[in-house]
């Protein structure tokens, strides 16, 4: 878990430490493109030089990093990153660390952040959320050496540690309850394309329509905010045979998707069951209360900050699987109307 040091910058430049000195200090000593060299090999490798003396103090930073990847006005409204960011700060406080939480506006850039905070030793480890089907951020923190624990999974984490949970087994679950309550016609509105836990249920969906002899399952990809939601579900309701049950991948869309059920004059449950992923107060303040998948939330991100502490200090890199999404069925769901012949 070695951080970047002057002695790293001058064996890589094939130069002295007093030389890289001067380069990172502005002072003469060096030429033009030397110090280019030297700043290029700085910034790659993740050295600041106006953080020199901490770097060579060996102190530690008692904090841990969290950047997401995500507008900030999401972040803002979906309860799943703020439940989760309560139980990481619970587990973190009782162990006198702080949690240092970016905002940024793609992968390369939370790469960036990765390389500065480790160089400027703003951070010990950080966690890693909304693991991606190629995910560049893998292999870069490995060349950092930075630990990391991933939230998600499982697989296409490299060597680094992982929490996860078995979202493909609950996607499942909801479809054979979908079925057995009379459901043909099911739809699901999923989350961003890209993102591994998005690919893994959209698999799920598939499949599982295809064992149960369903012809009629489809999936939109959305953004997990309440405008995209809305707009996919009044695109579904809209269509000749359209669905009798939909499976929303977070609370927000779900609830914007029975406003629109209702805005279009049909009722929930008779004549569309709906099902939420993340099971906030949200989904019980609404009528019909919605029909959800949920888990511990505060309590994952708890495991997973407990996991990156254990491997900040020295622990080796392991993978968890945590509790599977529990299906808890409430008001918005029920057996679909007996259809008319002028349904279709």
């Amino acid at each position: 878990m070695k951080r970047p040091t002057i002695a790293d910058i001058a064996r890589r430049a094939g130069v002295s430490k007093g030389a890289v000195s001067y380069a990172l200090n502005g002072q003469p000593g060096v030429s033009e493109s030397t110090r280019q060299r030297i700043l290029a090999i700085a910034a790659e490798i993740g050295f600041n030089p106006n953080s020199a003396a901490r770097a060579l103090s060996g102190a530690t930073a008692n904090a841990v990093g969290l950047a997401l990847s995500r507008p900030a006005r999401i972040l803002g409204i979906e309860p799943f990153f703020m439940e989760l960011i309560s139980g990481v700060e619970a587990e973190l406080s009782a162990r006198s660390y702080a949690l240092t939480l970016q905002v940024v506006a793609d992968t390369e850039a939370e790469i960036a952040v990765y390389r500065r905070w480790w160089g400027e030793r703003r951070v010990d480890g950080v966690l890693v959320c909304d693991l991606r089907v190629d995910d560049g951020r893998v292999p870069a923190l490995e060349a950092l050496q930075l630990p990391a624990v991933v939230i998600g999974g499982p697989g296409r984490t490299g060597s680094l540690a992982s929490v996860w949970s078995d979202d493909a087994a609950a996607l499942v679950e909801t479809v054979e309850y979908l079925v057995a309550l009379g459901h043909r016609r099911i739809a699901r509105v999923g989350g961003l394309p890209g993102l591994l836990h998005a690919e893994i249920r959209a698999t799920a969906f598939t499949d599982a329509c295809r064992s149960l002899g369903l012809d009629q399952c489809v999936t939109v990809p959305s953004d997990y905010t309440g405008e995209e939601g809305a707009r996919a579900t009044r695109r579904l309701l809209s269509t000749p045979a359209r669905p009798t049950a939909m499976i929303y991948d977070n609370d927000v869309m779900a609830i914007a998707g029975l406003a629109v059920a209702q805005e279009m004059g049909l009722t929930v449950p008779g004549d569309l069951s709906i099902v939420a992923w993340d099971d906030s107060p949200l989904c019980r303040l609404v009528h019909p209360p919605l029909t959800a998948l949920g888990r511990d939330i505060p309590g994952y991100g708890a495991r997973a900050a407990r996991q990156l502490l254990a491997t900040i200090a020295g622990g080796p890199a392991q993978t968890f699987q945590d509790e599977t999404p529990r299906l808890t069925p409430r008001g918005s769901t029920a057996p679909p109307r007996p259809e008319r012949p002028d349904d279709n």
